[in-house]
């Protein structure tokens, strides 16, 4: 895949940097689900695939990592990570997001005083592509 389809909407599976989700699991610990990932991207030994699409599962896991299709749906992604924690199927949900706070997603979770929003400085590469992203990123923890 070029790195000119970073910059377009020909693909919106993108994998998390390795250097930035190492430094998560220092914090945070391992993870024990990525409901969003395929066999060469996922960040935790289980995973979803798209085939076993992780909107419809439970995730039943202590601390998940979710970098989601940064699509039209994102927001399915963001609504379901909330509603996992909400039920209890999930302790702690690190995701990796864009950092748009222009977008009703993103208002979805910001005033919940169980979500911590910190905004990654510079702009990440993502699934090592040579050029960074053509917009900010930003790690949401929710169960803060």
């Amino acid at each position: 895949m070029s790195s000119n389809v970073h910059f377009s909407s020909q693909t919106d599976l993108w994998a998390s940097p390795e250097w930035f989700v190492q430094q998560c699991r220092i914090e945070f610990g391992e993870f024990d689900l990525d409901p969003a990932a395929n066999a060469e991207n996922a960040k935790a030994e289980r995973f979803f695939t798209k085939e076993d699409n992780g909107l419809s599962q439970n995730w039943n896991a202590d601390r998940v990592w979710l970098n989601p299709p940064y699509g039209r749906v994102i927001k399915d992604w963001i609504a379901k990570a909330l509603h996992e924690y909400d039920q209890g199927r999930a302790k702690k949900i690190m995701m990796l997001l864009p950092a748009r706070t222009d977008t009703r997603w993103f208002w979805s979770f910001y005033e919940r005083t169980d979500v911590e929003v910190r905004f990654i400085k510079g702009r990440l590469k993502f699934g090592g592509s040579k050029n960074s992203a053509p917009f900010p990123s930003m790690l949401v923890i929710i169960g803060a």
